[in-house]
């Protein structure tokens, strides 16, 4: 088994969270998304945040908007919907209970009869 592959999927499988918790107190465009994941230590291409921003907006939990931008093209601009902000209101529920519980149970000493 390669290290590197759990890594990733373990990676994955908070992404769609990390990129609701950067939208939740200010739109973003793309590169500024980025730009959070990557100060975080979460690195992340291009190839995999637009199906996952597409699919969050699809299922009717983030909303964009086009705006001009002085250095370049128009930006789409990401922002949580209400629905949106209830979900991640879930999904930080349930990372804390997880957290504590991955917490407990990596950190437990052993027993006197192991």
């Amino acid at each position: 088994m390669k290290i590197e592959n759990t890594k990733a999927q373990m990676r994955k499988g908070v992404l769609e969270f990390c990129i609701l918790s950067v939208l939740k107190d200010k739109d973003a465009y793309v590169a500024e998304i980025l730009g959070t994941l990557k100060d975080a230590k979460l690195l992340v291409v291009e190839g995999t945040i637009y199906p996952l921003l597409t699919r969050l907006k699809n299922a009717g939990l983030l909303n964009y908007r086009w705006e001009e931008s002085t250095s370049g093209p128009p930006r789409k601009y990401y922002a949580l919907t209400e629905t949106g902000q209830l979900f991640l209101n879930e999904l930080n529920t349930t990372w804390i209970e997880l957290h504590h519980a991955v917490t407990l149970v990596t950190s437990q000493k052993p027993t006197e009869n192991e």
